[in-house]
């Protein structure tokens, strides 16, 4: 084993000592072109809704919603 890996396998080792595991999770990916357009898209659809009186209005009535 190499050097490198030992280091790796010993440190993963220690972590699950502590109750620890490893997880991996999928984000979305920032650099595409296509991410870009969808926030711009979205960005574009909450501008909007400022101007939308009804919209305002929804999210004052949901920000008052009980929790229970």
């Amino acid at each position: 084993m190499t050097l490198a890996s030992e280091r790796v396998r010993s440190h993963r080792l220690r972590l699950r000592e502590q109750g620890l595991r490893p997880v991996q999770i999928w984000v979305p990916n920032t650099r595409n072109p296509e991410f870009a357009a969808e926030a711009a898209r979205q960005t574009r659809l909450l501008a909007q809704a400022d101007r939308d009186e009804h919209v305002m209005h929804w999210l004052d009535e949901v920000n008052q919603w009980p929790a229970e």
